[in-house]
């Protein structure tokens, strides 16, 4: 599968690199690498559509706030693995947490290690949003039990649930090859309790969980969050990233109409993650 590299120099880069990968996340860009000038955004050739980035991101704006230069490369398929492998360092979330890809050496972990093949999917751990998400999980005790990974990517949420208790683990996304990279994820980190399925919200029906874990956006939250509701035991916790600070009261009204009581928030950057507690 050929993919497009999306290379984007934005200048000031903070907040507009933030907001543009918000856009590109929601209009099916996949991955995204950090770069000291912007950001880089991966695609498949057949998702690409170059019209829509001139309609639904800043890309098609004129403004006096910002300057921005694009470049568009396809990458074949037998490439993708080794441009990963050039830009992939290890994630440390504090000192509890280390997120490192096959290649790296084991002696770079820092606390509990997970290893992750990124291929195509979001979800390394490098994106501010899973960052939060694997810190809101790590500070759980007890660790809950039957637990839903909604857009679970790599399947490194899902497989961090399983080091930290959980035993009974359903990890959906709608990208078969996302799935195809939870399996393998899985299968690499030893996790024997996750079940990875490809399709949408319609997937949980007749299952409840004491916790659900959602990292996608906020259109996607804001549909979803009835279901999060419904399929969540009484006392069950939902936590949930993908949008940014400014979205954060918007979804706590929205949740707070399906009986989902705000906990806390988490911050990184422009980036936020909220936790809800079902009475």
């Amino acid at each position: 599968m050929v993919r497009i590299a999306l290379n984007i120099e934005i200048s000031p880069k903070e907040p507009w690199s933030d907001i543009l990968i918000a856009q590109l996340f929601e209009i099916d860009y996949d991955s995204f690498m950090d770069t000291e000038t912007g950001v880089v955004a991966y695609i498949n050739e057949t998702d690409f559509k170059e019209e829509i980035l001139q309609t639904d991101t800043i890309l098609g704006s004129e403004s006096d706030e910002f300057t921005v230069k694009v470049s568009i490369e396809k990458i074949p398929h037998q490439n993708w693995n080794a441009l990963w492998e050039s830009d992939f360092h290890p994630v440390f979330v504090e000192d509890k947490l280390t997120i490192i890809a096959p290649f790296h050496d084991t002696k770079l972990v820092k606390g509990m290690g997970i290893i992750i093949q990124p291929q195509m999917s979001f979800g390394t751990g490098h994106h501010q949003t899973t960052w939060m998400m694997t810190k809101a999980m790590m500070e759980f005790v007890p660790f809950p039990k039957k637990v839903l990974d909604m857009g679970t990517g790599t399947g490194v949420l899902a497989i961090l649930a399983e080091k930290l208790g959980a035993t009974d683990i359903t990890a959906i996304d709608i990208e078969p090859w996302s799935v195809e990279n939870t399996i393998e994820n899985l299968a690499r980190n030893g996790c024997a309790n996750a079940t990875s399925l490809c399709g949408d919200i319609e997937l949980i029906e007749n299952k409840e969980f004491d916790l659900v874990l959602a990292n996608i956006n906020k259109n996607v939250l804001k549909a979803h969050m009835q279901s999060y509701a419904k399929h969540l035991v009484n006392n069950g916790v939902l936590i949930i990233s993908g949008f940014f600070e400014t979205d954060v009261e918007e979804l706590i009204e929205v949740a707070s109409n399906e009986s989902l009581v705000f906990v806390k928030k988490f911050t990184k950057e422009t980036w936020a993650a909220i936790q809800f507690i079902k009475k």
